[in-house]
């Protein structure tokens, strides 16, 4: 699904993957890709995901994003960049993401995808991860529909799931005042410091209720999130990360050719 170009973006230029020297590795220890779009980068996840490891010592992550606007996953498939990049990198992880993603030509097209990257990751001996992205503010109704297709995804080739729109559900439910929208589309630093949360959770098998607030990146950005605020947001994080993942109803994998 195409995303709009944010109206206030507070990307972290040497995170976007989109300079001309090319996507650029941050930091040391085990490397992480994420192959995305905007979801990614705006307050840059990938950041905060290596800032909260810091922060809680021991394994330390390098990561490297590929995430131009706009992009699908099978627009990263056509166009080969994170395909190179898979082949020639010693990842742990690869992440995969792409916008809300409601039933029928999106969902399909999200599988497709999924199945051909995952083929290259693990034959690159790389773990396949599935960013399961929010729906917009304006329309909470495609949740149900985006989370089911991440989880088909995700179980078509026995992916690690990081069930973000999960836990923004969630965090709506015990705090409904608690906005995690910035433009409507992209996070805000709640939102991102919540999918960060998630994703370690899910990557370290550890809760994350107790590490810090205030974050420092790679790149030299400070993160402050209200300590009341990340309090609740690691709690929904630790519930939800750390929760197995429900099965979904068998479905065969859909064979098409369009893009989302």
């Amino acid at each position: 699904m195409r995303i709009p170009v944010p109206l206030l973006s507070l990307a972290i230029a040497a995170c976007m993957g989109s300079s001309a020297a090319g996507p650029q590795l941050i930091g040391e220890g085990a490397r992480i890709l994420f192959i995305g779009n905007s979801h990614s980068y705006v307050n840059d996840v990938p950041g905060l995901l290596q800032a909260l490891a810091d922060s809680a010592g021991g394994e330390t992550i390098a990561t490297l994003s590929i995430a131009p606007d706009n992009f699908a996953l099978i627009d990263h498939w056509n166009e080969g960049t994170a395909r190179h990049e898979i082949e020639n990198g010693s990842w742990r992880f690869v992440v995969l993401q792409q916008g809300w993603t409601p039933a029928g030509v999106c969902r399909d097209t999200l599988r497709q995808a999924t199945q051909l990257f995952a083929e290259r990751i693990r034959s690159a001996n790389a773990t396949v991860a599935l960013f399961q992205v929010w729906a917009p503010a304006n329309q909470p109704g495609q949740f149900t529909g985006t989370i089911e297709s991440y989880r088909l995804a995700a179980e078509d080739v026995n992916g690690l799931l990081f069930p973000v729109a999960e836990a923004w559900l969630e965090v709506g439910n015990r705090a409904p005042a608690l906005n995690l929208y910035g433009d409507g589309i992209h996070a805000n630093l709640r939102g991102a410091y919540l999918t960060a949360l998630v994703m370690y959770a899910r990557i370290f098998q550890r809760s994350p209720v107790g590490l810090p607030s205030v974050l420092r990146t790679r790149v030299g950005t400070t993160v402050t999130i209200p300590a009341e605020v990340a309090l609740l947001l690691q709690q929904v994080a630790a519930d939800i990360g750390l929760a197995p993942t429900p099965p979904t109803t068998p479905v065969a994998p859909p064979v098409i050719t369009s893009r989302c």
